[in-house]
């Protein structure tokens, strides 16, 4: 018996049987051309900057989202392996990913 009526076994599904070697996806490869494209589908009018193309594995593009996301003053997330920043100052994140030698297009309207 139960010393406690109310406690019963919880099971964890932190890791299951994925192996950590698994569960980290490899970057896309791109054409060597970064886009910055502008979006506002699903977030009612305010436009966000998406970055797709980078060809960087998850550690170094999210330290590359925060150093973005410090230059411009807003917020953003890294999502499938694109960046995206809310802003729609996108001639400034042209210039500032073309100092850290990428090579950069704007894409879309």
């Amino acid at each position: 018996m139960r010393a406690d009526p109310n406690v019963s076994l919880v099971y964890s599904t932190d890791t299951g049987r994925i192996t950590p070697e698994q569960a980290t996806q490899a970057a896309p490869e791109g054409d060597g051309i970064v886009r910055i494209h502008k979006d506002t589908k699903g977030r009612k009018g305010k436009g966000v900057s998406v970055i797709k193309g980078l060809g960087l594995d998850e550690k170094n593009l999210k330290d590359l989202a925060q150093k973005l996301k410090k230059q411009c003053g807003c917020g953003g997330t890294v999502k499938d392996f694109c960046i995206e920043v809310q802003t729609d100052n996108r001639e400034q994140l042209k210039t500032l990913l073309e100092k850290m030698d990428f090579k950069v297009k704007l894409a879309g309207g």
